[in-house]
């Protein structure tokens, strides 16, 4: 944690970064944690060595139960990276596969390499994704790809995953991918947050179809009012920088 960032790293490099059932309430108590936190305004998922996330221990979806309450907790995790406080950055080195593309996906920003690849293969496994997995593919790739990554289990490399929306940039190794991922940070953290975080809630709420027209309102009434929006008029008028405080 450091002032307004905050970072989540996995760190299982020894199996490509694999999530257990107790990582996935781990993560979600972390993303509870970082939530909490107002000074927050960027969150950074990334995985130690190779690999981004290999996705859920496959060795253990064969148990009794077991594949239901991965899903189940994979879905509860994702949507509520899908809709944290702070603007969200998934930084998508080496390989991303199953549940975990998922979670990429629920991120806001999502950064790759030349290296990058993706891959579901739970048609072959017997496993039928969870709604809101399906539902963000979608929506945010469209019916053909998310046909082509879950039913026929098609490798993406970085390339494609560019192509089809999945990456927003593409980088030609980790130390440009890290160093994308800093100024994206550094950019993000100097904006506004009254402006940044309210933007970020309602336009997904927009996309979700379920705006709140009241809270709408009462967030841009209270941007309007604030001494951050001053103090952005004023810095622009004197071509400096701003500097934001939240009020």
């Amino acid at each position: 944690m450091a002032g307004r960032v905050a970072i989540v790293t996995l760190r299982r490099p020894e199996v490509a970064n694999r999530l257990e059932l107790s990582d996935l309430d781990l993560l979600h108590d972390h993303l509870a944690r970082v939530n909490a936190m107002d000074e927050v305004l960027v969150l950074r998922l990334r995985g130690e060595g190779r690999h981004f996330c290999s996705g859920f221990n496959i060795g253990q979806v064969g148990g009794e139960g077991v594949g239901a309450t991965a899903g189940a907790r994979f879905e509860a995790l994702a949507e509520s990276l899908s809709q944290a406080r702070p603007v969200t950055i998934a930084e998508v080195h080496g390989g991303v596969y199953g549940g975990a593309t998922d979670l990429a996906l629920a991120c806001d920003f999502r950064l790759g390499t030349t290296a990058s690849e993706m891959q579901v293969p739970a048609a072959k496994l017997g496993l039928l994704f969870y709604r809101g997995g399906m539902e963000r593919y979608v929506s945010r790739l469209g019916l053909q790809t998310a046909k082509r990554v879950l039913l026929l289990a098609e490798k993406l490399d970085g390339e494609r995953m560019l192509e089809c929306g999945f990456l927003d940039r593409l980088l030609v190794s980790d130390t440009a991918l890290r160093a994308e991922a800093d100024a994206i940070t550094a950019a993000l953290a100097g904006m506004a947050p009254l402006a940044l975080l309210g933007m970020k809630k309602h336009l997904n709420r927009i996309a979700a179809g379920a705006v709140d027209a009241a809270d709408l309102v009462r967030d841009i009434a209270r941007a309007d009012a604030s001494s951050d929006l001053r103090e952005g008029a004023l810095a622009w008028q004197l071509k400096r920088g701003p500097v934001f405080t939240g009020r």
